[in-house]
């Protein structure tokens, strides 16, 4: 699929604006100046390249923007774009594991994250998934993501609570 804005010979791609309306929807403004309201923006590849791949679509899901690059774009849109995926990509970031409820499922995790400490249900060892041989994720009963960003960094009593899921 071409990348919109990429045809016509034109080099990268076609100008575009983001706002906030009165009643704090995003608001795509495309380069022919319709404005798209309630727009959201969706990374293709969020965990293994989160720079490139980046779909504007509408509230219909249709896409209307393809940023093949992050970094191609203006600064200023740049940090827009990061701060609205943010609010929308909460994947808290594994540190360790304190205890699993039980060995069989479901069972209730209590883990410390980058956010904090938290305790979530796992419905399924089928919900914890290896990304690459380093890094794992981990989806709750009520599918919130948890990122562990490298196995190698998990402190030994984590590792032994997590080698059975792997």
């Amino acid at each position: 699929m071409e990348p919109k804005g990429a045809a016509n010979g034109q080099a990268g791609p076609r100008p575009f604006g983001l706002h906030y309306d009165v009643w704090g929807r995003l608001v795509l403004t495309d380069a022919d100046g319709r404005q798209h309201i309630g727009v959201e923006l969706v990374r293709a590849f969020p965990l293994s390249d989160p720079q490139r791949g980046i779909s504007i679509c509408d509230c219909k899901g249709r896409e209307l923007v393809w940023i093949a690059d992050l970094n191609a774009l203006p600064v200023s849109l740049v940090r827009q774009i990061e701060e609205e995926l943010a609010k929308r990509e909460f994947v808290p970031i594994i540190r360790r594991i304190v205890k699993v409820s039980a060995p069989i499922e479901p069972s209730e995790w209590e883990v410390e994250t980058d956010r904090g400490c938290t305790t979530f249900v796992l419905n399924s060892e089928d919900d914890v998934h290896e990304l690459d041989e380093h890094r794992a994720l981990i989806t709750d009963a009520n599918s919130i993501r948890y990122l562990i960003p490298d196995l190698r960094q998990l402190d030994s009593h984590s590792r032994r609570l997590l080698e059975r899921y792997l």
